[in-house]
């Protein structure tokens, strides 16, 4: 007992020599690998230095400024502007931004994109090769003409009008209807109850071009602008390249102030009621509004350290609600409470419950009583020091691969310094904050986060849901409200804490490798175990704190009949949600407290796999969790039941979703009515049960000697066989010969043409073509059909998008299937005006019948070629990459 306190006491002093650097008024010093300025005319910089990937720079433009500064007569010309940016500038006219930077594998919508939200607007040209000659000018001179020189031309501005409006007819589903009656609530009397960035129609179509650059140029000037450079490149360079550049462009005079966008305060509840055919669910959410406006110099480590109890308090929450839905019959389907980030300089507080049909009321009573019960009695020690666990294991992780941190990642931090006054601070100083810190945090001051967020003003309550049913009304919420507020029987929290010591307490015999072989085009090994299973191993330091696992076996939900293909298609998922052995999901989540791992068996078509993750010291227990995978699944009759209830629940209101109609009606055609072809409806529920779903993974996730794994990671390869020899040496097996069964699913054939009638609030068109062919799978086929499908987008962006403004865009996938034949498969779609849809549709075809009878233009392929290159260079190094590689050659040859 002296040599526990000793050690106790030795970390005591430690964390708080540690903690003693930390003074809460003390500030964090800026990451020097940054470098920041501004330019006489107002314009901010950044710049930093980043090789991952290796060659490479992203380009950002950060505009304080959104749909919050339009009015009445200007909504929706925030996100106008955001469209102009790509159609025509001072020193690229028309659609030249976009045609110049593909030419070097920088693809529109890919690398190239933007965004307007209600208080900025973000723009980006990202994985710029820097490799090439004199692209970083290219991309500086982009930037500047971003910055102030539109061209805004009439005739630009009246083609887009059709590119937008379409974007605003796909926006308008369920979710954004009932986010308009909402919204206007929650936030009454503030600038956000009146806009919503896309815009109003009529505006969209009549507003005056002068209009629109009026706007530009009160808004989008250079003060309120910073340029955001992250790359391969030398920094002293950029910055000078950045002065020459930028330094002409002339500030405005007499700026218009930028205003804050306040949120009147308001005493008592307020309530909402929205309802919508489409919707298939009732959410009722009570949501408290606070003010949060931080300035720069309250941004100290007592600022930060609070953030790390707000996020403690999010987690802890949580996992109380996860456990609340682990058993029997839950009140609610789902629920959350949280507090976060709402818009800038507010933060809410929402507890939310999404109910069951016509049980509103006991799903609100249920998500108050757990906020309730915390406010009382606050979170448990254990609780806090599991959190606390799991966040310093995440953060270590972090800083191990702190060399491997994306361009684009860096952005955010960035441009919160700009927007906000964020203090940027590098890995290094904020890990060894985090490490010192968080340890001091105590349950207590967690706890008291309850009492400061249940406030008694700005609060709203909101339900939503289909219209068919009985709602919650504001004298029933307020009732209840009150009721648990003065609900005598509640009691503290409770919690399981006699956990095993071990995951596998049984002894395991394991078995030796018997056949080694070198596999040096992957720089890889394969090991054969005695068992008959086989394993790959291959490692891979790029990313440093990271182990994949991959596997397959021949079968998959073909092997099954109809009368069990439901629960064959569904087997996997749910026993991945029921826990492990004899431990549930709460109590598997307690053992791998710290732990950064995860396993997980699937099922499809032709295959069976088990597949996971972890860090390098993790490596042992992903093996332990792969053993259990097939040795010790677990089926839970409450998770399974609970499961089915939601799965129910969700059809009462399915087909009122023209969405759900319409994906039905396509897998039904896609595969010419097969009797495979299942609909998720109540015959399909019907024919799921615990027993077929047991009997169906006991027969998948079995046998090692049928399967083949995959492991890739920055582990010793000695350490990792040990372990593999141990845990998937363990695994029986039966010596099976299994492949998978061809069911005759064969699809349509010959010309197929189907209109689909569909009821919609929001009357649109879908338009959906698709071409398949039975051509071999081999590499260069399917380099080919990437090829096909790029161009398509390019063709169909400039032709159907832009030229006739008939689109947001044009949807093009690909794909190619080995099993149960060679195909290949290439769909396009797009959604538009009814009345448009019969002049539109013939344009996919002409672009399709222009490359068979002439071929691509060249301009067209160089592009597409030139990315796909460039991002095959980029992907190499990864883990990821040698992952697939390793696999497919194994699966496919």
């Amino acid at each position: 007992m002296k040599k526990l306190f000793t050690f106790l006491l030795v970390t005591f002093l430690v964390v708080g020599n540690l903690f003693a650097q930390y003074d809460p008024k003390g500030y964090f010093s800026e990451d020097p690998a940054f470098t920041k300025g501004t330019l006489k005319n107002g314009l901010t910089y950044y710049i930093r230095k980043n090789a991952e990937p290796k060659d490479r720079a992203s380009f950002y433009i950060i505009r304080n400024a959104g749909a919050l500064l339009e009015e009445d007569h200007e909504n929706g010309l925030a996100h106008f502007l955001e469209h102009m940016a790509f159609n025509g500038t001072k020193h690229f006219p028309e659609k030249g931004i976009i045609n110049t930077l593909e030419k070097y594998g920088v693809a529109f919508g890919r690398n190239v994109n933007a965004y307007t939200s209600y208080d900025e607007t973000v723009y980006n040209i990202s994985s710029v090769p820097m490799n090439v000659p004199h692209l970083l000018d290219t991309c500086l001179l982009i930037l500047k003409d971003w910055t102030h020189y539109l061209s805004l031309e009439d005739e630009e501005i009246d083609a887009e009008r059709g590119v937008i409006s379409e974007e605003w007819r796909q926006r308008r589903n369920a979710g954004f209807r009932i986010q308009e009656k909402t919204f206007p609530i929650l936030t009454k009397g503030s600038q956000y109850a009146v806009r919503d960035v896309i815009g109003s129609l009529d505006v969209i179509k009549n507003f005056k071009p002068q209009t629109l650059r009026d706007f530009y140029h009160t808004w989008y000037r250079s003060d309120l602008t910073a340029l955001v450079l992250v790359g391969d490149f030398d920094t002293k360079e950029v910055e000078q390249k950045i002065k020459e550049t930028f330094s002409d462009i002339p500030p405005v005079k007499n700026p218009k102030p930028l205003p804050f966008f306040a949120i009147p305060e308001y005493e008592e509840i307020r309530y909402v009621l929205a309802t919508d055919k489409e919707i298939n669910s009732s959410n009722v959410q009570l949501i408290t509004l606070m003010r949060n406006e931080v300035k720069p110099k309250d941004m100290n480590y007592g600022y930060f350290r609070n953030a790390l109890i707000e996020g403690f308090y999010n987690t802890l929450i949580r996992s109380r609600i996860s456990e609340i839905m682990s058993k029997p019959n839950p009140a609610f389907m789902s629920a959350s409470i949280a507090q976060a980030e709402f818009t800038r300089g507010y933060n809410s507080y929402t507890i939310r419950a999404r109910a069951k049909p016509n049980e509103e009321a006991a799903a609100f009573k249920a998500i108050l009583t757990e906020n309730e019960r915390v406010k009382r009695f606050g979170f448990l020690d254990s609780e806090l020091e599991r959190a606390k666990t799991n966040m310093l294991a995440g953060l270590e992780s972090s800083y191990k691969q702190r060399d491997k941190v994306r361009n684009d990642s860096y952005v955010g931090p960035m441009k919160s310094n700009f927007l906000t006054g964020t203090p940027i601070v590098s890995v290094e100083d904020y890990y060894n904050f985090a490490k010192a810190v968080i340890p001091t945090i105590t349950a207590k001051e967690v706890s008291e986060k309850a009492r400061i967020w249940n406030i008694k003003q700005n609060q709203t309550i909101i339900v939503t849901g289909p219209d068919s049913l009985k709602h919650l009304t504001k004298e029933e919420a307020l009732k209840i409200i009150s009721e648990v507020e003065n609900d005598n029987t509640i009691i503290p929290y409770q919690e399981e804490t006699n956990l095993s010591e071990e995951l596998i307490e049984e002894k395991l015999t394991g078995s030796p490798t018997v056949k080694e072989k070198q596999l040096p085009q992957f720089n890889a090994v394969e090991w054969t175990l005695a068992n008959g299973a086989k394993v790959v191993f291959r490692k891979a330091d790029y990313e440093k704190d990271r182990v994949a696992l991959s596997s397959y076996s021949k079968g998959g939900t073909s092997l099954f009949d109809l009368d069990m293909l439901a629960s064959a298609m569904n087997a996997a998922a749910l026993v991945s949600s029921f826990g492990k052995a004899n431990f549930d999901p709460t109590t598997l989540s307690k053992m791998l407290t710290g732990k950064l791992v995860d396993v997980r068996p699937s099922i499809s078509s032709f295959y069976e796999s088990v597949s996971g993750a972890c860090a390098p010291k993790d490596f042992e227990t992903m093996m332990q969790l792969v053993y259990m995978t097939f040795q010790q699944p677990r089926f839970d009759e409450t998770l399974y039941e609970n499961a089915m209830e939601k799965w129910q629940i969700s059809l009462k209101n399915r087909n009122k979703n023209p969405q759900n109609i319409i994906q039905d009606s396509l897998d039904l055609i896609m595969n010419d009515y097969h009797p495979r072809t299942l609909l998720f409806n109540e015959k399909y529920l019907n024919s799921i049960s615990l027993d077929k779903i047991k009997r169906i993974y006991l027969d998948r996730i079995k046998d090692a000697s049928d399967f083949t794994f995959f492991i890739v990671g920055n582990i010793e390869q000695e350490k990792a066989k040990i372990f593999v020899e141990k845990y998937i040496g363990s695994i029986k097996s039966y010596n099976r010969k299994e492949t998978w069964r061809d069911n005759n699913v064969k699809g349509f054939t010959g010309k197929v043409e189907k209109r689909i009638a569909v009821k919609m609030e929001e009357p649109k068109s879908l338009v959906f073509m698709n071409f398949k062919n039975d051509i071999k799978v081999n590499p260069y086929n399917t380099i080919c059909m990437t090829v096909l499908k790029d161009i398509l987008n390019i063709r169909y962006m400039e032709n159907i998008r832009e030229k006739e403004g008939g689109t947001y865009g044009v949807s093009v996938s690909a794909s190619s299937t080995r099993l149960p034949k060679d195909n290949y498969s290439i769909n396009m779609s797009f959604s538009c005006e009814p009345e448009r849809a019969e002049d539109l549709k013939p344009l996919l075809r002409k672009e399709l019948d222009e490359i068979i009878q002439n071929g691509p233009k060249q301009e067209d392929l160089d592009k597409v070629l030139t990315n796909i290159k460039k991002n095959r260079e980029q992907s190499k190094p990864h883990n990821s990459y040698w992952m697939s590689t390793i696999y497919n050659y194994y699966r496919t040859g």
